[in-house]
C-alpha cells in the first residue's frame, strides 16, 4: 500500500474517497502524538489546546492507557457483552458507579458515542416516567442523532436539511437567574409537567459557548423536577472527567442527577460512553430493552479503566485545578487588555473567550476564524464554539507542561493582539 507524505497529497485523497459533508478543522494530518502535542505527517509539531474537542483529558497516548489497550487486545477484541460479558465492562461500571455524584445505588449501561448515551438517558427517562416529554435548552447541543439533533439548539450545520425531527422536545432559556421560575410557565404555555419524562441540561454548555448559569440554579431545578416528578439528566459528555476540576461539573452546585451521561474523555480516544444512574430507574427497564453490539467493547472499557486509574494515582484532579487557575488569571488579565474579548467563560479549565466586535456585544465570528487561523500557523491548535461561532474554547490536556502552556498562551495572546488592530 502507498502511503501519502505530505498533507496536500492526504487533502486531495481525502476530497476523492470522504464525504464532503465531513469537514475538518485544520488542513493537517495527524502522524502522532503525545501529551499535549501533536505531529503532522510533515514532522510540525503544534501544541494542543482543543483536546479532540475535549477527548484528552489525560493527553495523548498516556502510558497507562496504551498499555491498557495493548494487555487487552492481546487476550480478546470483542465477544458482545449482550452474548458473553466480561470482567473489565463490570469493573468499569462499578468504579463509575462510585465516581459520579449521587450517595444512593446506582447501576451503568455501556454505548459507543456521547449521543448514543443522551438517546439511551432519554429512553430510560421514558420508560421509567411512562411520559414521553423532554425538555432541552436554547445553545444545547447533544449530538447529531435524530434525537440528539433535534434536542440540540444551533440549526446550521447540525440541523439544517435533516428534518423532520423527532417530536415530543420542549426548549427553553438556560442560565437565567430566573429560569427556574420560568419553568413554572413554561409548564403552562408549553407542555405540562405530568408529560415531561426528564429535562436534558449541560452543567456548562459547550459547543453553545460554553455558557455557566449563576448559583443557585440547578439546585432549583432539580428541586423542581422533584415536585413533578420529572427526571433531571446531566450530560457531562464535554464538562465530566475533570475537566472543570472536579470529576463532574454538576458537582458545582452540589446536585446529583437521576441519570448522568459520560463520554469523550472517559476513553482518552476509545469510543465508549455510559449512562449512570439511580439504580431504580435504570433496572426499570425490561430485558434486552437497552444494549448494542459494541456496547462496553472489552479494549475501549479496558481503556477507560485505565483512565479511571490515572485519575487517582497521578492527581488528575489537581492538575485540572492548577491548570484552570493559571488560565482563569491569564484570561481575565487579557480581558483588560483587549476589548475584543467581551466575556471570559467558564469553569475550572473549562474555558471560553467570547470574542465581541469593538465597543459592541455583537459576536464577531470572523475576528475568531482568523484567530484560530493565524494561532495554527504558529503551530497552535485552537477550537471555535457559540451559537453565533464567536467563542475561542480552550480544552487543554492536563498533562500539558509549563513550557508548552507558556508557548501555546504566548501564541494566542498574539493572535488576540493581531485581530484587535
Amino acid at each position: 500500500m502507498s502511503t501519502q507524505t505530505t498533507n496536500q497529497e492526504l487533502q486531495q485523497l481525502r476530497a476523492e474517497v470522504i464525504s464532503s459533508g465531513v469537514a475538518s478543522v485544520t488542513p493537517l494530518h495527524v502522524a502522532s502524538a503525545r501529551g499535549a502535542i501533536v505531529r503532522d505527517v510533515e514532522g510540525r509539531e503544534y501544541i494542543d489546546f482543543g483536546g479532540g474537542i475535549g477527548v484528552m483529558n489525560i493527553g495523548h497516548c498516556h502510558p497507562r492507557v496504551v498499555a491498557a489497550i495493548k494487555e487487552q487486545a492481546e487476550k480478546f477484541h470483542h465477544t458482545c457483552f449482550m452474548v458473553s460479558p466480561y470482567e473489565v465492562a463490570i469493573r468499569l461500571a462499578e468504579k463509575l458507579c462510585r465516581v459520579t455524584p449521587g450517595g444512593f445505588p446506582k447501576k451503568a449501561i455501556f454505548v459507543n458515542s456521547g449521543a448514543e448515551a443522551v438517546e439511551n438517558a432519554v429512553k430510560i427517562a421514558r420508560y421509567f416516567t411512562k411520559r414521553p416529554g423532554v425538555i432541552v435548552f436554547e445553545n444545547a447541543y447533544h449530538g447529531r442523532t435524530l434525537l440528539t439533533m433535534t434536542m440540540t439548539s444551533k440549526v446550521k450545520p447540525y440541523k439544517f436539511g435533516f428534518g423532520p425531527f423527532a417530536p415530543e422536545v420542549y426548549r427553553m432559556p438556560f442560565g437565567d437567574v430566573a429560569g427556574p421560575e420560568k419553568l413554572k410557565d413554561f409548564f403552562l404555555q408549553h407542555v405540562n409537567p405530568e408529560a415531561v419524562a426528564c429535562i436534558v441540561a449541560e452543567p456548562i454548555q459547550g459547543e453553545g459557548g460554553f455558557i455557566t448559569p449563576p448559583e443557585g440554579y440547578f439546585q432549583a431545578l432539580s428541586a423542581i423536577c422533584r415536585d413533578h416528578g420529572i427526571l433531571f439528566v446531566a450530560d457531562e459528555i464535554q464538562s465530566g472527567m475533570g475537566r472543570t476540576g472536579t470529576m463532574f461539573a454538576i458537582e458545582h452546585w452540589g446536585v446529583a442527577p437521576d441519570l448522568i451521561t459520560v463520554a469523550k474523555s472517559l476513553g482518552a480516544g476509545m469510543p465508549i460512553a455510559a449512562v449512570v444512574g439511580r439504580k431504580e430507574i435504570m433496572d426499570s427497564v425490561h430485558p434486552w430493552g437497552l444494549g448494542g453490539t459494541y456496547g462496553g467493547n472489552p479494549v475501549a472499557s479496558a481503556a477507560a479503566l485505565a483512565v479511571l486509574e490515572v485519575f487517582e494515582a497521578e492527581d488528575m484532579l489537581g492538575k485540572a485545578k492548577a491548570l484552570g487557575e493559571k488560565l482563569k488569571g491569564r484570561f481575565d488579565a487579557w480581558r483588560k487588555r483587549f476589548p475584543i474579548i467581551g466575556e471570559v467563560r467558564g469553569l475550572g479549565a473549562m474555558l471560553g473567550l467570547a470574542l465581541v466586535k469593538g465597543g459592541t456585544r455583537a459576536p464577531a465570528a470572523d475576528e475568531a476564524k482568523k484567530l484560530a487561523a493565524f494561532c495554527l500557523e504558529r503551530g497552535l491548535i485552537i477550537l471555535v464554539c457559540g451559537t453565533h461561532s464567536n467563542v475561542v474554547r480552550v480544552l487543554v490536556p492536563f498533562v500539558i507542561t509549563d513550557e508548552q502552556l507558556e508557548k501555546g498562551l504566548s501564541i494566542l495572546e498574539q493572535g488576540l493582539a493581531a485581530v484587535s488592530k
